[in-house]
């Protein structure tokens, strides 16, 4: 099958400042998918670039078999509609409330009747977890987790192929960030969606991520399951994943991620 989303060879500048030298990276359809780096190594830029907000200085990125510096603005707007995105914080319009926030999508990309259009919000909002209720709320009226919840609501009003998710647990208790992990997982299976998501959250990566990318030094310096990111030795993957704490906290994922890299190298001799 083929890749939904391939960076090659990406080159971001801002003024005399290079965030990327060569990133080049590849997402499967229906995983979940992780990018990994410290702060300031461009991981958000990445995602804008994909989506279209940036452009990259050099290097090719292809979305569901498009090459985006070869589509013309109809090709975008068309293209704009098989993703959704949830940012950090929500970014909610604070003067609508999360029915219009929801509807916003839809009304700048089809013209549904209101009838249908009020239908749909219900349905997102199921979707994720929140009542209906909600739907007449502003976001000043919601907790931290609604807001996540109702921007995901938003960011699904179009029925996408990809989600994009910048820090989807940040903010969020434990349990209510666990909780949102499986309603990713959920909706993931239940949309056959690929979800791309910018995360530090060590439980999301341990639990729910299928594959990553770990960014250093300007480039991808890692990519694969979780397994195959262990077996780096790059300076900046041995601090993340190899200290004390992590080797505590995930004694047992990390020591069965060993066992199965140890019993495959033996396997290959």
């Amino acid at each position: 099958m083929a890749p939904i989303i391939e960076m090659r060879n990406i080159v971001t500048r801002f003024g005399e400042t290079l965030i990327h030298d060569g990133v080049n990276l590849t997402v499967n359809p229906g995983e979940i998918y992780a990018i990994l780096g410290e702060s300031g190594t461009g991981k958000s830029v990445l995602v804008k670039e994909i989506i279209m907000l940036l452009k990259p200085a050099s290097g090719t990125i292809r979305v569901l078999g498009k090459d985006l510096s070869q589509i013309d603005y109809r090709q975008q707007q068309e293209l704009r509609r098989s993703w959704g995105v949830l940012f950090q914080f929500g970014a909610l319009f604070t003067s609508l409330t999360v029915a219009e926030n929801i509807a916003l999508p839809i009304k700048e990309y089809t013209k549904v009747p209101n009838s249908l259009l009020q239908k749909i919000i219900r349905e997102k909002l199921d979707m994720v977890g929140l009542h209906s209720r909600a739907a007449s709320l502003y976001p000043s009226e919601l907790s931290g987790g609604m807001i996540k919840r109702a921007a995901l609501a938003r960011a699904l009003a179009m029925d996408p192929k990809l989600l994009f998710l910048d820090e989807p647990t940040s903010g969020l208790d434990p349990i209510g960030a666990r909780a949102f992990d499986r309603l990713i997982v959920d909706l993931r299976d239940a949309l056959d969606i690929t979800v791309v998501m910018i995360t530090h959250d060590l439980d999301s990566i341990f639990t729910i991520v299928d594959r990553m990318a770990v960014l250093a030094d300007k480039k991808v310096v890692a990519e694969g399951t979780l397994r195959e990111v262990l077996a780096s030795e790059h300076p900046f993957v041995e601090r993340f994943f190899k200290n004390e704490y992590i080797s505590k906290r995930f004694m047992g994922k990390i020591s069965s991620e060993e066992s199965t890299q140890k019993a495959g190298s033996s396997h290959v001799q």
